[in-house]
């Protein structure tokens, strides 16, 4: 047979569209066409992390349900007639806006949460607001195209390690737990991050987000389903995890790792969603036959008439698309180059009752800052024969690949031969963190982050001040001190720093003297 028999023909599938939704669908495919290649770096960045990061391989399926959801609904469309809406050109701004705020905090989930808004805020504006209602639940669901849930990984580490501990003392073998880490006879253990079981749970919740509209009428029932969507992949985890460690009390570690990277890897995930999805089947009470778009009581809204009647020219509504997204690059390219003054050489000070040594620790340790201007590392030691480690970055401003609080940034770098073990002692004006190097060696790091009046430990406060500092295109440092110490014996650690704390003086005026900013 002829391909071309075979196949319809691109003329014949124009053919086939109403003549109302010809133009629209135009001008929606080609403003896709320019706005895509316009934030050609995010969309690149989110498809390298849905390709290569394990933790989100579940997305790569999220475009083609999300061609196969509009696919069901193609015959109902038909019946609906596309209009030009001008308040989705707001809904698009306050993307753009976003998508800025994202590239002035260095904070790539903003970003790509923004692009992704985008096209969602593209379709209202172009296709207006009821065909915007029948596609609420594909629009929605585009949110499962972001790759979220890092900042979820160390409250699930502390989850599934208290856990697991649970379970082990139950099984009777003997163990103890220090933050993440499980001390057993067969061995030391950790719940590191790829051992959290955010990988199971973010694609449990697009799975269960998915079935609920599917498969479930009752808002109860889909109340139901995504509660077990969510408590069962953080319970089976800690079974998971206390598994591998009954295992490795009989087979050894190596065997132990080896076989819950298989079963986990490929079988556990597979039987968990089947269990639940077989616990769920006979509530199931969505009617295969539904229907998806109730076309009629869509005509019949007088909210939708009312929004649908605010329209714009298509050519005026394309011209503002433009506009906003050149704006806001302008705007973002402008931030970018803002540059505070800084001082050629700067110097760790010192400090009453404290005098420099020489950097020796146990365990080689040295925070990072990318992109840092200056960066300081080095120890002081009391005459108690208390030691403490300070590092000191300072940055002209912050950008894509310089920001202080960045993922890999600061006291815990990946593969460095440390880990995080559990949060420290608050501090009103840090954050302090319990790190072991090679499973023997205890630090305790607490951080801080300066810019302009602003003494934080937290990273969304610092990120909110840059922002407002980039808002405004306004120059100005960001400094980072990170005060360590892996002194022995561990109990002693708080007190060592809170000794250096109080002899250094006030924190901010201290960074600031190091910076010369003041």
């Amino acid at each position: 047979m002829p391909l071309d028999a075979a196949l319809p023909a691109p003329r014949a599938l124009l053919a086939n569209l109403p003549p109302a939704w010809r133009a629209p669908l135009a001008a929606l495919a080609g403003a896709a066409l320019i706005l895509l290649p316009a934030f050609a770096e995010d969309w690149a960045d989110m498809a390298g992390q849905w390709w290569n990061s394990s933790t989100y391989n579940h997305i790569v399926l999220v475009p083609p349900i999300l061609g196969w959801l509009v696919w069901q609904r193609r015959a109902d469309l038909a019946r609906l007639v596309p209009t030009p809406w001008w308040p989705g050109l707001v809904l698009f701004a306050g993307a753009v806006f976003l998508w800025v705020l994202g590239t002035f905090a260095g904070f790539d989930l903003a970003r790509q949460t923004a692009c992704v808004a985008m096209l969602g805020a593209l379709v209202l504006a172009l296709l207006g607001p009821r065909i915007g209602w029948a596609l609420a639940f594909p629009l929605g669901y585009m949110a499962f195209l972001v790759p979220f849930g890092d900042e979820l990984i160390a409250p699930l580490q502390t989850i599934t390690a208290q856990l697991t501990i649970a379970l082990v003392h139950l099984s009777g073998i003997p163990a103890a737990i220090d933050g993440v880490f499980i001390d057993t006879p067969a061995g030391l253990f950790e719940v590191a991050e790829a051992c959290s079981g955010i990988k199971f749970l973010i694609a449990m919740v697009a799975l269960g987000v998915l079935v609920c509209h599917l498969c479930f009428a009752s808002p109860w029932r889909r109340a139901g389903f995504m509660v077990l969507a969510v408590v069962v992949p953080v319970l089976a985890n800690g079974v998971r995890a206390w598994g591998t460690i009954q295992a490795a009390q009989t087979m050894g570690l190596a065997w132990a790792g080896g076989f819950d990277h298989i079963v986990y890897g490929w079988i556990f995930f597979a039987v968990v969603i089947a269990a639940v999805l077989a616990a769920s089947w006979r509530f199931f009470d969505r009617p295969a036959d539904a229907m998806l778009v109730d076309v009629a009581a869509i005509e019949a809204s007088p909210l939708l008439a009312r929004l649908a009647a605010l329209q714009v020219r298509r050519l005026v509504l394309l011209a503002a698309l433009a506009f906003l997204v050149l704006g806001g690059q302008a705007w973002s390219a402008a931030a970018d180059r803002l540059e505070a003054p800084l001082p050629a050489r700067i110097a760790l000070p010192q400090v009453p009752g404290w005098h420099r040594v020489d950097y020796a620790p146990q365990l080689w340790w040295e925070p990072r800052a990318s992109g840092a201007s200056h960066r300081l590392l080095g120890r002081y030691a009391d005459g108690q024969g208390r030691t403490v480690d300070v590092f000191f970055a300072l940055w002209s401003g912050q950008s894509e690949g310089r920001e202080a609080g960045g993922f890999g940034q600061g006291a815990l770098v990946p593969e460095s031969g440390w880990d995080w073990r559990a949060s420290g002692p608050a501090l009103p004006d840090g954050k302090a963190d319990r790190l072991l190097g090679k499973g023997a060696i205890p630090r305790l790091a607490q951080t801080h982050y300066r810019t302009g009046d602003l003494l934080t430990g937290s990273n969304a406060r610092l990120k909110l001040a840059n922002i407002a500092d980039r808002l405004a295109l306004r120059a100005a440092p960001t400094m980072l001190l990170i005060l360590s110490t892996d002194a022995s014996p561990e109990s002693a650690q708080p007190a060592a720093l809170e000794a250096f704390r109080r002899s250094a003086g006030p924190l901010d005026a201290w960074m600031d003297r190091i910076a010369r900013a003041r």
